[in-house]
Order: structure tokens, then sequence, then C-alpha cells
């Protein structure tokens, strides 16, 4: 499978909602056309849903499936969706890509989700056996912070030698080498590669990094897409400039966790009301007062 940019799903900022539902874990399609049209009017590059911040591993298949069937009619074509389709279980995984390709996804991605530690001939069998069961383009969700799942490079060069594997999606590297990591890459593999936790965008994006997957982009895509712009064009110093006024709101993710801060800024945009998936708990109201303060600086950037 061969995709080029800009029509690549993959390329660009992959901005990724919360799923808002309510207490028994039901989603409310309403609150989540809100954050769709939110993304789809600031052209961001795809739509991530049902990624981490999506809180994909808390629902049931039922409502994983409204969720898309809710994103994609409000889409309705205008930014490429990506829908998570991570399951603990190999054939659970095929059912939820079935489900997401059958529901109006354009792209696919997925974590290796695990109890029992996976090998990386584990890893491969499972992706082999997911990517293979359908005809929409696939990334794989290297995410070891919550899978405690490491991608090797060796792995990775295998994964891309499947038809339908497209993409990564990587953490920071160690060290913060990002064109060193991207060069391995990309002689090793022919796989579009992306980046996600926030505060590494500037330096991701300016290193060539085809996309940013973003947790802020899912609910304040504007600033972030100013960051990238002006870190695709090379401009260094005004990427750097707008990069420091989002740093006091990366402070409150690395301390409090993103999806949590992301449930203050729902409320707080008055997008609506929903709270964490228990056993997650929201923030107190100590912590809820620093997040907005944080996010002050971001007013600046429109």
């Amino acid at each position: 499978m061969s995709i080029e940019a800009p029509s690549h799903p993959f390329f660009g900022l992959s901005a990724f909602p919360l799923t808002p539902t309510d207490a028994s874990g039901r989603v409310d399609t309403e609150g989540l056309s809100r954050l769709v049209e939110r993304l789809c009017a600031a052209k961001v590059g795809s739509i991530g849903l049902l990624g981490s911040t999506g809180t994909y591993a808390y629902l049931t298949r039922e409502e994983r499936r409204r969720a898309v069937e809710a994103a994609a009619e409000c889409v309705n074509g205008r930014v490429p969706l990506v829908v998570g389709v991570g399951a603990l279980r190999t054939d659970k995984a095929i059912e939820i890509a079935r489900d997401a390709e059958a529901a109006g996804a354009d792209a696919l991605l997925m974590a290796p989700v695990s109890y029992t530690p996976l090998t990386q001939d584990e890893a491969f069998e499972h992706y082999r056996a997911v990517s293979t069961e359908s005809a929409l383009p696939f990334c794989v969700y290297n995410n070891p912070g919550t899978t405690h799942f490491t991608f090797g490079l060796d792995l990775l060069e295998r994964l891309s030698r499947l038809p339908a594997i497209v993409a990564v999606k990587m953490p920071m590297p160690v060290g913060g080498d990002f064109a060193g990591e991207l060069s391995t890459l990309r002689e090793r593999t022919d796989l579009a590669v992306g980046y996600s936790a926030d505060w590494g965008m500037k330096d991701a994006m300016l290193a060539g990094a085809d996309a940013f997957y973003s947790v802020l982009g899912g609910i304040l895509p504007d600033p972030v897409l100013a960051i990238m712009r002006a870190a695709q064009a090379g401009d260094e110093h005004e990427a750097g400039r707008l990069d420091d006024l989002l740093q006091p709101l990366c402070s409150t993710f690395k301390s409090f966790g993103s999806l949590r801060v992301m449930y203050v800024l729902y409320e707080a945009l008055g997008l609506g009301r929903a709270e964490p998936p228990r056993p997650i708990l929201p923030l107190d109201a100590a912590s809820h007062a620093e997040v907005l303060r944080a996010v002050e600086p971001l007013s600046v950037m429109g």
C-alpha cells in the first residue's frame, strides 16, 4: 500500500479528542460531535479517535462503534478519521477493526494491549493478523508508557513489510535525538514516522517528522497547529516562541496526567460535562485551578 501526503492520514497534526461518556460508559455522541466539529473547523491533518486520550480501553465494543459512527457522520469526509482498535485479544481487535471500517473509519491505529508481557514475535503476529483483516491503512502505536511494550527496530522493520502497515506513532526518543532516530527509521523502514508527547512537538517537527499525535490538539487545535506550521516552515524562532507558551500546560500533563487535564479543559471551554472513567478520578480543586492558570498563555495564540 502506497499513500502520499497530503492525502495520507498519517501526516501533519493528528488531534486526539476525549470520548465523553456518562457514568455507565455510554458515549455522549453530542459531546463527541462538538469536539470533532471543532477539529474539522481547525483543519487538523487527521482526527485520532479512540486513542489513549479517547479512553478506548474503558469502552465496550458497542460503545466504541457508536463513537466511530457519530464521529464519521460529523466529519463527513472533511478530515481523515483514524480510529484506535487496540484490544487484549487478537480476535477481539479484529472484530473492533472490522467495526471501525464499517462505521466509517479512514485508517486504523493499534497499541499492543497486554497483561502477560508480549514478545517481539507475539506482537508481530498480533499486528499481522489484525492488519490483514481490513482494507484500511494501519499505524503502529508505540506507546510504552501505557502498554509497557517497546517495539524493537527489527520488529518495526518486519512490520513495515506488511502491506497495510504504513506508519508508526513513536514516543519521544531517549536523549531527544529526533533527527538521529528519524534517519535510522527511514533507513530501515518506509513508514511515515510521527511522535507524541506535546512538549516535544516543536523539536520533532523541526527535525522533519511526518506527523505529530497530539493530546492538546484534540481540544485546543489552533495553538498546536500554529506551532506545527512554524516548525514545518523551518521557523525555529517562531516555533520556539509559541512553544514556550505551551510549556506551563505541558507541565500539568506531566504532574497530573494529560487525560485528567483534558477533562478539566473540556468543561472549562464550555464543551460539556464529563468525568474520566473510574477508577480514574477528576482532579481536586487546587489542581483544577492550576490547569486553568496554565492554559491562560494560550489565549494569545487564538
